[in-house]
């Protein structure tokens, strides 16, 4: 079983798709994450524009010694309208047998790297042959190129077709004090059910609790506040510590460009919220009392 840090670094917008980062950028980013004790950084074939991963790659082969202390993800399954990808027509989904293992030969090319950590599938497709599926990860597994398998964005009742056929290890799924629904669509409890390792993508809720003019952001941001002061940190730690409650034991992934935000998510891990707390939370973000 790899072990996972906690928390994740997103890499989504270290490139193309915004912060622009030189190699030199990839590289001062890789090794501050990694003194901090973040060592599992999470891509997509996507991201960038189909360019991130190689750029993040290209940091890597500056020292060939990185790439053992750290895990890599990487999802495929959407193919986007991009300039390097003229034979796409249209956005869609490909999770047949050959478009995922073409992936993860592209991936570990961009990468330098002859396996990746996991591999997860990016959204749940409406064609998708979980035949097919399997017959790619057992491939890819037997070849010693992907270690783990598991999927991103899927409801229970998606898991549990593709689990029929292969062995699903982690969801990764949008969890924050603004989505709420994996708390209660039944995914968390999947997770927990079926021993799968929830990550939550955007969990301080992407930047938008800043919207002065949301009554419902201004009732969050005065509840984080109040029990910031409380447990004397910060309220993106309030947020962060929100999800480490739950007994899904969820993992971040952290989609910042700043190594302060990061060490504020790992001093998260030390807060432990009561359960009113935690309901308080809950109740600024639903506007109302459980029932």
């Amino acid at each position: 079983m790899i072990q996972f840090s906690n928390p994740i670094a997103g890499c989504m917008r270290w490139g193309k798709w915004g912060a622009n980062f030189s190699t030199a950028d990839y590289r001062k980013m890789i090794e501050s994450c990694m003194e901090v004790g973040i060592t599992t950084f999470d891509h997509a074939d996507i991201y960038g524009s189909y360019t991130t991963e190689a750029e993040f790659g290209d940091a890597l082969k500056e020292d060939s010694s990185l790439r053992s202390k750290i895990q890599i993800i990487s999802k495929c399954g959407i193919q986007m309208l991009a300039e390097n990808r003229p034979q796409h027509q249209i956005k869609s989904y490909n999770t047949s047998k050959e478009h995922i293992i073409q992936s993860v030969e592209n991936s570990l090319q961009n990468f330098g790297t002859d396996y990746l950590d996991v591999l997860l599938i990016h959204r749940p497709d409406p064609l998708m042959n979980p035949t097919e599926i399997a017959e790619a990860v057992g491939q890819l597994k037997q070849q010693g190129k992907i270690i783990q398998f598991g999927v991103s964005n899927f409801l229970p009742h998606h898991v549990n077709m593709l689990q029929a056929f292969t062995e699903v290890e982690i969801n990764q799924v949008e969890i924050s004090i603004l989505h709420l629904d994996t708390f209660t669509d039944g995914t968390l409890d999947h997770c927990i059910e079926n021993n799968i390792l929830p990550m939550a993508w955007s969990p301080v809720g992407g930047g938008k609790l800043t919207d002065e003019n949301n009554p419902r952001l201004q009732t969050i941001q005065t509840t984080a506040s109040s029990l910031a002061t409380k447990y004397n940190t910060g309220i993106d730690e309030i947020l962060i510590a929100f999800l480490l409650k739950h007994p899904a034991q969820i993992i971040p992934v952290l989609g910042t460009t700043k190594i302060k935000r990061i060490k504020q998510a790992q001093a998260a891990k030390s807060i432990l919220l009561s359960r009113e707390d935690w309901f308080k939370l809950y109740a600024a973000s639903t506007r109302k009392d459980v029932a």
